[in-house]
């Protein structure tokens, strides 16, 4: 490592102990996420989902299980937001932290907003947390290998300003873009049928595998001095797996508010 990125390691230490694992994608991104799901409902599923949100919607509902974390009664979903599943096994074989994870929250909400007798403030809180779960499952970073708190710990310049790796993927790569979540989902949002059908017959499951399996690719930051060259190499990854949450979120909700 260089002397100019040991500095910067050091600057950060502190930085790095008290570092959070629970942004993904940023609000730029979750918004992204949202208008793509909202362009992939079904009529029905569209009805209900304004039912239960207006005169909110999914793209600004999607950030709102990062606003509510410095409330006392939402600290219980801290851990909610990503899942350890160390290289060489699954989540099956994986520990389970007894606090929840972000595929045993994604499990429960889905049951929540699927249950028409459940209470509505509870079937509203828990579509708001699916738009902003099924977001986080795709961000590769939030799947992590359990050595360095998903990229927290992995000190990097960005364009020459030290930061995390965690924080390239959360929001630098598109802040960088300089698109709106509107702009941004008009761009990526040209999935073929065959595509969008794909996506959304696959599961949970499936969308953290695809994650735990993007983590090589995304720690190759050579000496760590990351610009032009890593978003060449990466972003084309981000911007799938935008499009993909966003319709994996649309099949989910499809699926539960209009079987």
């Amino acid at each position: 490592m260089s002397r100019h990125v040991s500095r910067a390691v050091a600057a950060l230490a502190a930085f790095a102990a008290s570092a959070d694992l629970a942004s993904a994608w940023g609000p730029t991104g979750h918004r992204t996420v949202g208008r793509i799901a909202e362009r992939h409902l079904t009529p029905q599923a569209a009805r209900a989902v304004a039912e239960l949100l207006a005169p909110e919607t999914l793209p600004y509902v999607a950030t709102w299980p990062d606003e509510i974390r410095s409330e006392p009664e939402w600290t219980k979903a801290d851990d909610w937001h990503w899942v350890t599943v160390p290289d060489g096994q699954t989540y099956e074989s994986a520990q389970k932290n007894a606090k929840g994870d972000v595929l045993e929250a994604i499990g429960r909400f889905q049951k929540t907003l699927a249950d028409r007798g459940a209470p509505r403030v509870q079937r509203v809180q828990a579509i708001k947390w699916l738009a902003h779960l099924v977001g986080d499952l795709h961000m590769p970073l939030h799947v992590g290998g359990g050595d360095d708190r998903g990229g927290n710990d992995t000190v990097v310049l960005w364009f020459g300003e030290p930061t995390n790796l965690h924080s390239v993927w959360d929001s630098r790569f598109i802040e960088h873009s300089e698109l709106s979540f509107t702009e941004l989902a008009e761009m990526l949002d040209h999935a073929s049928p065959d595509q969008v059908r794909s996506w959304q017959r696959s599961g949970p499951l499936e969308w953290a595998a695809e994650s735990q399996g993007l983590r090589r690719q995304v720690y190759t930051v050579g000496d760590r001095r990351l610009s032009f060259k890593y978003i060449h190499d990466q972003w084309p990854t981000v911007q799938q797996r935008l499009l993909q949450a966003g319709i994996r979120l649309a099949g989910e909700i499809n699926r539960l508010l209009a079987p």
